[in-house]
This record gives structure tokens, C-alpha cells and sequence, in this order.
């Protein structure tokens, strides 16, 4: 079964665009190509507990299991050593991704408390859009009772954008709700 938002791209949102800004070739039109789902684990550094209770979560929220990241030198400052684990990264594409996106916009963005939208001044000038979440508690999977700490998030969702009004044309087309 193929998801609604891809259906949506195909469907609607391909012809929007193309009249939109006037583009002679169909692979000129922008598309997503990956959401990236971060998270740093400063902690983890010393607790192993967290670094497993953030992968869960993780798996919970993207569908699939997170890479984890570990640091290339040691910093005595931060007291951490080298090769040590100090965060999480997952990078959904095709289905995954659409399926998070429609889960994010959707379900997730309204959860949060007070939520008036989110900036559309996040873009990165090639049409990529960055979005830090302070609670993972807003996603439906993640249980109140099984968290131990609140901690945050950042997604970055990758386009084939030229500009930052193309990127931001093709979100609001999928029902990103920014703030304008």
C-alpha cells in the first residue's frame, strides 16, 4: 500500500509546484530525499543505561534501529575519552520516511504544548529544513511511565531544493505548519 503523503507528492503536489515555478523538466520539481533523526547523549558518556534507553526510543520513534556515534578524540574538558558513544543518528528514506513525516506533521507537531507552528526561518539556504524538538514525549509511541529524563531531539529534513522558497513551497505543500 503506498503512503498518503507519497500518494499526495505524485498526485497533487508535483503539478502544484511545476506551475507553481514554471520548471520545463519534471526532475526539476523538488523532492524529499532523507529525514535525519539526531540526538546527542553527553551522558551517555559515563552511563551506559542512558545510551541503551535512548536507542530504544529512538527505534520507537523512526522504525528502525540508530546508528550510534561515537567521539573521534578525547577532550578532557568535557571528560570524555576517544571511541566512546555520545549519540544517536537514524536516516530514514522511501517509505520510512514518508511514514515519520505524516506521523511528525500530523500527530506529533500538535502535541506539543502551546504549539502556534514552527519557523520557517530554519531553512539552511538550499532548501533543507532543520527542526529541534525539546521533548520526545510528544510522539504517540513513547510512554509517559518509561522515560526516565526528558530529552530532545533534532530532525533535518533533505530536499532536492535549489532555494529556500522551493523547500518551503514543498513542505507547506505536504502541511508542515509554519508560522508565517
Amino acid at each position: 500500500m503506498e503512503n498518503t503523503l507519497k500518494k499526495l507528492y505524485k498526485n497533487k503536489i508535483c503539478n502544484d509546484l511545476q506551475n507553481k515555478f514554471n520548471y520545463k523538466n519534471i526532475h526539476e520539481i523538488p523532492k524529499l530525499v532523507k529525514i535525519t533523526i539526531n540526538r546527542g547523549l553527553g551522558e551517555a558518556a559515563n552511563n551506559n543505561k542512558v545510551l541503551e534507553k535512548s536507542i530504544n526510543e529512538l527505534t520507537t520513534i523512526a522504525g528502525q534501529k540508530p546508528k550510534i556515534t561515537k567521539s573521534k578524540k578525547a577532550i578532557a574538558g568535557f571528560k570524555l575519552r576517544e571511541n566512546i558513544a555520545i549519540g544517536l543518528i537514524a536516516t530514514l528514506r522511501r517509505d520510512k520516511m514518508y511514514d515519520f513525516l505524516n506521523k511528525l506533521i500530523h500527530l506529533a507537531l500538535p502535541r506539543i504544548r502551546d504549539f502556534r507552528g514552527i519557523s520557517s526561518k530554519s531553512f539552511d539556504g538550499r532548501g533543507n529544513y532543520n527542526l529541534g524538538l525539546k521533548e520526545q514525549i510528544i510522539f504517540p509511541e513513547i510512554q509517559y511511565d518509561d522515560i526516565d529524563k526528558i530529552r530532545g531531539l533534532d530532525i533535518t529534513i533533505v530536499t532536492t531544493a535549489q532555494n529556500d522558497e522551493e523547500g518551503f513551497a514543498l513542505l507547506k505543500a505536504f502541511g508542515m505548519p509554519f508560522i508565517i
